[in-house]
């Protein structure tokens, strides 16, 4: 499922896409495909159809939080979704993003059995990030974990628009996913996968601003960056000089990278995914809030 904010684009395309791959499988328009298991798709919670601006969709999403309705709202909508998805073994949530910072597709798991951990992997997606639980997985998944069953988290692109790069990579890590686990049978997909790694508690680098300004980064996330290379730049909100160069305190994976450029000191600039042979140290990382 995604969308359950209203926020969700990417997942929300990339489901609907989804669907209409399925059905061309059930209907039999594609010869050697078969769909073994049912498969129960959720797109959208959001009652605003396409006809809606951008604009007026946002500013709903926005309002529910600032009033508070959001809570409430998001209880119902779970409540809903728990009815048609508790009989499911396998279920996915594509998380909504923030509005402010730009994932790398990602799977994440929180405080995760082993048949999760060994699962996660067969989406194909460049990282595995586990998490503990402590009251920071989204709510559908605690409520997924009391019915028992394998259940995921995704994070990718940003909130409140469409990122059609990340949207492609998460459309073929969903359809390698129900190859994998034989839901659906006859794809043998033969496309070059990413080179997947997992990372545990110890190895997730937080990047806080040191000052305010605004920030600029031309860096795509996802790729590998070198100790002390740039991240961006933040300059001065009245003279547009430069104020400082953000420089990565660590080597790893560019996982998260901020993209509102209005910045406040404290605020969440990156998050770094440090490899098993340079996360022997204590932790260094506390997530931060965004």
């Amino acid at each position: 499922m995604a969308d359950i904010q209203g926020n969700e684009l990417n997942g929300m395309f990339v489901l609907s896409r989804l669907a209409t791959f399925l059905r061309s499988i059930g209907v039999g328009e594609r010869r050697g495909l078969r769909l073994r298991e049912r498969v129960v798709l959720i797109p959208t919670t959001n009652t605003l159809d396409a006809r809606d601006t951008g604009a007026r969709r946002l500013a709903v999403a926005r309002a529910r939080a600032e009033t508070g309705c959001r809570r409430a709202t998001e209880d119902t909508v779970i409540e809903a979704v728990m009815a048609m998805t508790r009989a499911a073994y396998y279920r996915v949530d594509i998380h909504p993003t923030s509005f402010d910072v730009e994932e790398m597709p990602q799977v994440r798991l929180y405080a995760p059995n082993d048949d999760e951990r060994a699962t996660a992997c067969l989406f194909g997606l460049p990282a595995v990030i586990e998490r503990p639980i402590e009251g920071a997985e989204p709510s559908l998944v605690r409520a997924w974990r009391r019915r028992g069953g394998e259940n995921f988290v995704i994070h990718a692109g940003q909130a409140g628009s469409l990122q059609t790069r990340h949207c492609e990579t998460l459309f073929r890590a969903l359809v390698a996913f129900l190859d994998r686990t034989g839901i659906v049978g006859g794809l043998n997909p033969t496309e070059e996968e990413e080179e997947l790694r997992y990372f545990g508690l110890r190895q997730v680098f937080v990047v806080m601003a040191q000052q305010s300004g605004i920030f600029s980064s031309r860096l795509d996330v996802g790729r590998w960056i070198r100790v002390g290379e740039e991240l961006g730049q933040i300059y001065d909100s009245f003279s547009g000089g430069v104020r400082a160069r953000v420089v990565a305190p660590v080597a790893g994976l560019l996982a998260s990278l901020r993209r509102q450029p209005l910045l406040y000191k404290g605020d969440l600039v990156a998050r770094i995914l440090i490899p098993d042979n340079a996360a022997g140290r204590e932790p260094m990382v506390a997530w931060g809030a965004t």
